[in-house]
């Protein structure tokens, strides 16, 4: 066999078979795809896996010994049941073959080894049905066994065994079996990582820390080896987004220059409030940007209702004075709808005149939308207001000056940059979140843009009170949340219910069985209702919300729809039902819908879930505080790693492997230093081919364009 690279095709070493079933399980083709699989733990053989925390339902391996083997006939059938227990010296596990009494002569009491399958339970015991196993070999003992000295004998018994995330079809050992035969074939390998970065980090070179990581000698090997290999993630993920920082940088906008008697001014004047230091303070470093001949590429992050989309919208005015067009790109027709209704009510009949704001969607009717696409292509509307109907090929613009992205974790990188395409020079970039973001978060998925903050919700709001209702502590709390909301309601307010299901026959509260209550309560009944969800068409949700936004809907029973954007300030009760099912900056978005006008807001957490669970915790962390950013930093510590990212950098699933946002904080900051040392030194040229290699292949073919300069 030829000397194998990174990027050797799998099929090749691996043969057919194998390479199909480890593309099928994983998606894997090439070396480098199956050497960045790595060890999700690592035992020996003189270790044994906890049996007592298996989660049911979840494939696993684990290291055990055989306690014992007995075999049984079926009752109902011919044939025979072999029953093994394992365990691991203080809980039990049992495997459960059928027809296979032939195993009894492998599985001896006695033998240890590393057994595989999904945890399912049995009359109350957590058991293995037909699991995969590979034992130790009863030779699989140092050479001289019988003199064997204590430190070898040591070292024998805790050589660690790398165990991998696996599947039903493709187990740890056989991924191991796989890995070692590449790592016996893997000729030399470049590291992308500047020499001084690597010296001054003391980092392992690549191909040592891939061998170290996957056949270590000992526990210090893997541990400097994943060190090692999560440096590397660091490293190149802010290479890349500072190289596309740098790139951006480096294109050509167009100047819009600010008027200080214009439209910015008219829309200050008309405001029944003044703007926070915050705002101003924020809007001027926007102001100063755009009028640049450098595209700005800005970040805006800030409480719920802290008023980001003013911010927005005055910026949007600096372009459309200056005779070009701003684009406002929202995730959902709802939201984009409830923009498109709250700027022109903003900006008033003569400024609204002068701009003509058009609001387009996917699914507004043909007419409409013809005409809202001519006004865009024509130049007559200033302000476009959209959903990723301003994607299509069918939306053009007449000179788009400015790309205003609100929730942009929504969207994927190729999605936006279809978006920026459609300008004819560079337009400048704003991007809005009602999700605060820690430091290493956006670092690390939004490292391309430049950070402004406002932490200051507007005065003249009541604020917000939090309760769960926890009902395995007390069931009837979820009846006494229905008649606080009889009692707003009477009061002459509004209620918001959030399910996170929609249709009947989920295991999750969901609208239509929720609406159907609502609808049959003795305390509610005599209310105005209705239902608002992603399901339904266009015109009904635009409906459905105007009437509410309205007063001529007293409770509205939705999904998380609502969850941004949504301003109607005589909501004052939200009921969030089974609020376990979503995340902490989920609950904190849905929450900021109330409370929002002089009138105070009350939010009440619904939920089943358990005392001590993490579910719990969440629900619990959410209503402890209405500081969003203390939250953000809770979230991150809460959430799974893999949603961190999600598709804001990538465009798809985390890419992360080794590297954890939440923990590997000083990591991250170190790499962003050496990542900003190496660009500043290359000036304005291109990436070495190596790290722009490495970075392609490491963050995918959104990235590919990263190390143009």
């Amino acid at each position: 066999m030829s000397t194998l690279t990174l990027d050797t095709k799998l099929v090749t070493v691996a043969g057919g078979k194998t390479a199909k079933a480890l593309q099928s399980a994983f998606g894997f083709e090439t070396v480098r795809e199956l050497l960045q699989h790595y060890p999700r733990r690592y035992s020996s053989r003189g270790d044994l896996t906890n049996l007592n925390d298996l989660p049911v339902g979840e494939t696993v391996t684990v290291v055990a010994q055989v306690l014992d083997v007995r075999e049984r006939s079926m009752k109902a059938r011919r044939g025979g049941i072999l029953e093994v227990r394992i365990t691991d010296g203080t809980g039990i596990l049992n495997l459960t073959f059928f027809n296979q009494q032939w195993r009894a002569r492998e599985l001896t009491a006695g033998r240890r080894g590393m057994f595989a399958g999904k945890v399912g339970e049995y009359r109350g015991n957590i058991q293995l049905a037909h699991p995969a196993y590979e034992l130790f070999a009863e030779d699989d003992q140092p050479d001289n066994a019988a003199a064997l000295d204590e430190a070898a004998a040591k070292a024998w018994a805790t050589k660690p065994i790398p165990i991998y995330p696996a599947t039903s079809s493709v187990n740890s050992w056989a991924l191991a079996r796989v890995i070692a035969l590449v790592l016996d074939g893997l000729g030399p390998i470049e590291d992308p990582i500047p020499e001084e970065v690597r010296s001054s980090e003391k980092l392992l070179s690549l191909d040592t820390a891939l061998q170290q990581i996957h056949q270590p000698k000992n526990d210090q090997e893997w541990r400097e080896a994943r060190r090692t290999l999560r440096f590397h993630e660091a490293f190149l993920l802010q290479l890349a987004l500072l190289a596309k920082k740098r790139d951006e940088q480096n294109q050509t906008a167009k100047a819009w220059p600010f008027n200080p008697d214009g439209y910015i001014r008219a829309l200050d004047e008309s405001l029944p409030f003044a703007l926070t230091e915050e705002q101003l303070e924020v809007g001027a470093r926007i102001s100063a940007e755009l009028s640049e001949a450098t595209p700005m590429h800005r970040l805006v992050q800030g409480e719920v209702g802290s008023g980001k989309t003013l911010v927005a919208l005055r910026a949007m005015l600096q372009i459309a004075e200056a005779g070009g067009q701003a684009a406002l790109l929202a995730p959902t027709e709802v939201l984009a709808a409830q923009h498109f209704r709250s700027i022109v009510r903003t900006l008033g009949p003569d400024l609204s005149a002068a701009i003509a704001p058009v609001l387009i969607t996917g699914q507004m009717p043909a007419a409409e939308k013809k005409r809202a696409l001519l006004s865009a292509a024509s130049g007559n509307s200033r302000i476009i207001v959209g959903t990723h109907a301003l994607m299509s090929d069918q939306t053009q613009f007449f000179d788009l000056g400015l790309i205003v992205i609100d929730e942009q974790h929504r969207f994927g990188v190729e999605q936006r940059e279809r978006l920026r395409l459609k300008a004819h020079v560079a337009p400048h970039i704003l991007v809005l979140t009602a999700t605060p973001i820690p430091r290493t978060v956006a670092l690390t998925a939004f490292g391309d843009l430049d950070v402004s903050t406002i932490r200051n919700v507007p005065g003249g709001r009541a604020g917000i009170v939090s309760h769960v209702a926890a009902l395995a502590d007390h069931p009837t709390w979820e009846q006494r949340a229905w008649l606080r909301a009889a009692e707003e309601i009477d009061a002459g307010h509004q209620v918001f219910v959030v399910c996170p299901a929609i249709e009947s026959g989920s295991e999750s509260a969901n609208v239509t069985d929720t609406l159907e209550l609502v609808r049959s309560h003795a305390a509610l009944s005599k209310f105005r209702s209705a239902a608002l969800t992603g399901a339904m068409s266009s015109d009904e949700k635009e409906s459905v919300m105007t009437a509410f936004s309205a007063g001529e809907i007293d409770l509205l029973v939705a999904t998380t729809v609502i969850e941004v954007g949504v301003d109607v300030p005589n909501a004052t009760l939200m009921i969030v039902r089974d609020a376990d099912r979503f995340g902490v900056s989920q609950l904190h978005q849905l929450r900021g819908r109330v409370g929002r006008g002089q009138k105070a807001g009350l939010c009440i957490f619904i939920t089943g879930a358990e005392k001590e669970t993490l579910a719990r915790e969440r629900v619990e962390a959410v209503s402890a505080t209405t500081d969003g950013f203390e939250l953000a930093q809770r979230d991150l510590e809460l959430r799974q790693e893999g949603d961190v990212l999600g598709a804001a950098q990538s465009g798809g699933r985390s890419t992360l492997r080794l590297l954890r946002v939440a923990k590997d904080a000083d990591i991250i900051e170190r790499a962003h230093t050496a990542a900003d040392l190496v660009l500043n030194q290359l000036g304005d040229a291109p990436l070495p081919a190596e790290l722009a290699t490495a970075i392609k292949k490491s963050f995918g073919e959104s990235t590919q364009n990263l190390s143009k300069s």
